[in-house]
């Protein structure tokens, strides 16, 4: 038999996220996410890390982030949220960082990650479906 997909996070994945960890990815949104940055990263089209997506951002490149919930200390990633909005950037929270390290093929855990937009490739299509379910959040 196959493991259930549950709706709902349980309490101890909760219990780890931060407070200001809001939107939280639903898990089916999560596994989207998960798959995309996967692809994205065989084509070397994320940006890994709070200094590299902040750079990102300031340059005007468009796509989506995606920010781990487990961080600590906060103050880390406390302003990407606002950056994200007024460079109208789509974003949201996933509860562990580990799993989006993992994604972007890396052995270490990941605080935040951007999935850059470009046409034509294999990803486009999950981006723009994935952008979207996360603007509904």
């Amino acid at each position: 038999m196959g493991k259930e997909e549950s709706k709902e996070y349980d309490k101890e994945t909760l219990s780890m996220l931060s407070p200001i960890s809001s939107p939280l990815a639903p898990p089916k949104l999560k596994k989207k996410l998960l798959k995309l940055i996967k692809k994205a990263a065989k084509e070397k089209m994320i940006r890994r890390g709070v200094k590299e997506v902040v750079k990102a951002i300031r340059k005007e490149q468009k796509g989506v982030v995606v920010i781990g919930g487990d961080i600590s200390p906060l103050d880390v990633i406390a302003h990407l949220p606002v950056l994200c909005e007024d460079a109208n950037i789509p974003y949201v929270y996933v509860p562990s960082r580990v799993e989006l390290g993992e994604a972007a093929l890396s052995k270490r855990p990941t605080s935040v990650i951007l999935v850059v937009e470009k046409k034509g490739s294999e990803y486009s299509e999950t981006l723009e479906e994935c952008s979207g379910l996360m603007k509904k959040l």
